[in-house]
């Protein structure tokens, strides 16, 4: 068996794409003018970068959750900030909570549960392919997919949110996941 690199020595810069589709599903677009996601991500990343040697994990999956952790807690602040209000313990477990939640729908959309590391680590690989190949997509079908598939948003919901007809968002989703597919097969 080939021995694997400490995801610790992998570079940060590899769950960029991942974190910022992450953020952007926990950001409320009435807050988008005011709060970027990729601003958090950055914050993110560069608190990681600080605290690397705080990370004791082993796979990609322990530094994905990790930096998922600490996109939890920069969201928070970042969330805190705009309500001028004091720490909030249940705000930052609330948002790392459903971070969780939007990770693992985007987990389960790859694969099924039960896998060996081997698998897990292909996993890994994908969701990251998966996050950067979503951040490539154009904004209308990269946000319909996200509302339908990482949110569980039914169509007419997504129409509403969108200003489309169901149709359209249909024709959104229906052409995203094309291009998603076409962005995959090709490889990296």
């Amino acid at each position: 068996m080939a021995h694997q690199p400490d995801a610790g020595a992998q570079p940060l810069e590899q769950y960029r794409a991942y974190l910022r589709l992450l953020a952007g599903l926990q950001i409320d677009p009435r807050l988008r003018t005011k709060l970027d996601p990729s601003d958090v991500v950055q914050d993110t990343l560069l608190q990681a970068h600080a605290k690397r040697e705080q990370f004791r994990g082993h796979s990609d999956g322990e530094m994905a959750a990790w930096l998922r952790q600490i996109l939890a807690n920069q969201l928070a602040q970042a969330l805190r900030s705009f309500g001028r209000q004091r720490r909030d313990v249940a705000l930052e477990r609330s948002v790392e909570v459903s971070l969780e939640k939007s990770s693992s729908r985007l987990e389960a959309w790859l694969a099924a549960g039960h896998s060996s590391p081997s698998q897990q680590a292909a996993r890994n690989e994908h969701l990251l392919r998966l996050a950067d190949a979503l951040a490539r997509l154009p904004d209308d079908q990269r946000t319909a997919l996200e509302l339908r598939h990482l949110q569980g948003e039914a169509v007419a919901d997504i129409a509403r949110q969108l200003g489309r007809s169901e149709p359209s968002v249909t024709g959104l989703l229906r052409r995203g996941l094309k291009t998603l597919r076409d962005l995959l097969a090709d490889p990296p």
